[in-house]
């Protein structure tokens, strides 16, 4: 039996049934909580969803225990619950058979912890059970160098994709033109409200082009609220109506088809994140730009992947024969194939 343990994002919904429909679903059972409104999962034989309420909790909990121990691997699908570290930290016999699905935001919790005696206690565990722990999941080989470096990580090191929205669909990569209308350049700002974003650093790169005819979209429909406000207000000061938010969250197929009007992306971020926008967006035939020192900008060239550096923002847009090579590459590796194939190696392994 193969146990995976989550916190329902946009992410998971997907990979429940990727997995039941590509893999033995039998030998699969999912323990999830958060959100079954915003993300709903169907409830099943092998998918248990965490209840509310004291009782509702302790009974996820006494089965999570059950099944921890009960299964062949443990998927842990981001390392941001301190119960289930505190728990895995209780049981450090079962680190061995945990697989770490790297999120990227659960590694900079490193830095990004809050100082008090709480988190600090957390963090502390994090660093036993992450130290310990049998394999870390990702296909940002820096990521994982950061886990060793941090946390003294010595798992064995897993390349994968992990999630559908690590793929890019063969429909996205049928046309390269630019898709807004009148010479319109649409810029993307970002991934989410979350303040690593750095929105406001980016918005001063975009003030040159301030009179041209741009439209700015941000999305904040997730991620650190208090500063969605912030970032509405910023933006519409220096952008007026060119900049606009989008702060309803956008179901899966309508945000690929919203994608497809955009002409250059611009990802601030200081750590990795946003890459399935930046996947999506270069197998598309934009134009991508993002800071050359973080593990993604490395990984991404390694490939043979043509990027800007947003340090030299221009409006500016890459070549047709560069277009052409990303989207070559992005076809070969970011494909639902080549998931199946990564997912395959780590659950028969």
């Amino acid at each position: 039996m193969i146990l995976h343990v989550a916190t329902v994002d946009k992410f998971i919904p997907p990979f429940v049934d990727l997995i039941k429909k590509e893999f033995n679903g039998g030998e699969h059972v999912f323990w999830l909580k958060g959100d079954f409104v915003r993300y709903p999962v169907e409830r099943s034989g092998s998918v248990h969803l965490r209840g509310r309420g004291g009782w509702g909790k302790l009974v996820a909990f006494l089965r999570l225990l059950f099944l921890l121990h009960a299964s062949d691997k443990v998927m842990i699908h981001g390392m941001f619950s301190p119960k289930l570290v505190r728990t895995l930290s209780l049981c450090p016999w079962l680190l061995y058979k945990c697989y770490w699905f790297i999120w990227g935001d659960d590694l900079y919790q490193y830095k990004s912890h809050k100082k008090t005696r709480r988190a600090l206690k957390n963090e502390k565990r994090r660093r036993f059970v992450i130290r310990r722990i049998g394999h870390l999941v990702t296909y940002i080989k820096g990521d994982v160098e950061l886990a060793r470096k941090w946390y003294s990580a010595t798992g064995v090191y897993h390349e994968c994709l992990m999630y559908l929205s690590n793929v890019v669909k063969p429909e996205n990569l049928d046309s390269a033109k630019k898709v807004s209308t009148e010479g319109r350049v649409n810029v993307l700002l970002g991934n989410s409200a979350a303040l690593s974003n750095n929105h406001f650093d980016a918005m001063e790169r975009f003030l040159p082009y301030r009179n041209e005819d741009i439209r700015i979209f941000a999305p904040l429909s997730y991620g650190d609220k208090s500063n969605v406000e912030m970032v509405v207000s910023r933006g519409k000061d220096l952008f007026g109506e060119k900049f606009i938010p989008i702060t309803e969250f956008v179901p899966y197929d309508d945000y690929l088809n919203f994608l497809k009007t955009i002409d250059i992306g611009v990802f601030n971020h200081k750590r990795q994140q946003a890459m399935g926008n930046t996947i999506s967006l270069i197998g598309m035939g934009k134009t991508v730009y993002m800071r050359k020192d973080v593990p993604q900008w490395n990984f991404l060239v390694s490939l043979g992947l043509v990027l800007k550096d947003v340090e030299n923002f221009s409006m500016d847009f890459i070549g047709c024969e560069d277009i052409d090579k990303n989207k070559r590459i992005v076809q070969v590796f970011f494909s639902r194939g080549n998931l199946i194939n990564q997912l395959s190696r780590i659950f028969e392994g």
